[in-house]
C-alpha cells in the first residue's frame, strides 16, 4: 500500500483518475501492443492450417475421411482468421463469428452460385465449397466448439499465471 493514500494532510487519490492513468500508461508503454502476440501466433497457425488443407485436397484420395478432414481444417482456418483480424476478442465471440461464417458459406451453397463460380475458377471451391452437405455443418460446428474450448483453456491458463 502506498503511504500517501489516506495519510495525514494528503487527499485520497481519485480511483477513476487512477484507472484512467493506468489505462493511459498501458497504451503508451513501450513494447508490443496488446494482442500482437496472439495475432502473430494466429497468422503462423493459419498458414500451417491452409497448407495442411491444400495437402489434404491435392495429395490424398477423395474419401469421406479426407472430406471431413478438409472441413475441420476449413473451420480451424475460419477461427484463426477471426483471431487474426480481431485478436482481442474473447474465444467465445471468435467461435461464434467463425461458426456464423462457416454456416453462411454452407447455406450459400444452396444457391448454386459457388458451384457455378467454381466451374469458372476452381480456387473459389476451396473458399466457398460446391454443394450443400449437412455433415459439413456438423463438422464445422464440432470443430469450432473444440477449437474455442482449447483457446479458452489456453486463455484462462495464461491469465491465471499473471
Amino acid at each position: 500500500m502506498s503511504a500517501d493514500i489516506g495519510g495525514a494532510g494528503t487527499p485520497p487519490t481519485d480511483p477513476d483518475a487512477r484507472i484512467s492513468a493506468d489505462i493511459e500508461d498501458a497504451s503508451t508503454a513501450p513494447g508490443p501492443r496488446p494482442g500482437i502476440r496472439r495475432r502473430v501466433i494466429a497468422a503462423v497457425l493459419l498458414i500451417a492450417t491452409i497448407g495442411a488443407g491444400l495437402l489434404v485436397h491435392a495429395a490424398l484420395p477423395d474419401t469421406a475421411a479426407t472430406d471431413i478432414a478438409g472441413d475441420a481444417l476449413y473451420a480451424v482456418a475460419a477461427y484463426l482468421a477471426v483471431v487474426l483480424v480481431a485478436p482481442r476478442l474473447p474465444p467465445l465471440v471468435v467461435g461464434a463469428i467463425a461458426a456464423a461464417w462457416c454456416t453462411a458459406v454452407e447455406l450459400f451453397q444452396l444457391t448454386g452460385l459457388p458451384l457455378a463460380w467454381g466451374a469458372q475458377f476452381s480456387p473459389v471451391m476451396l473458399v466457398l465449397g460446391t454443394v450443400f452437405d449437412v455433415r459439413d455443418l456438423v463438422v464445422y460446428l464440432v470443430t469450432i466448439a473444440l477449437v474455442t474450448a482449447l483457446d479458452a483453456g489456453i486463455h484462462a491458463a495464461r491469465h491465471a499465471r499473471r
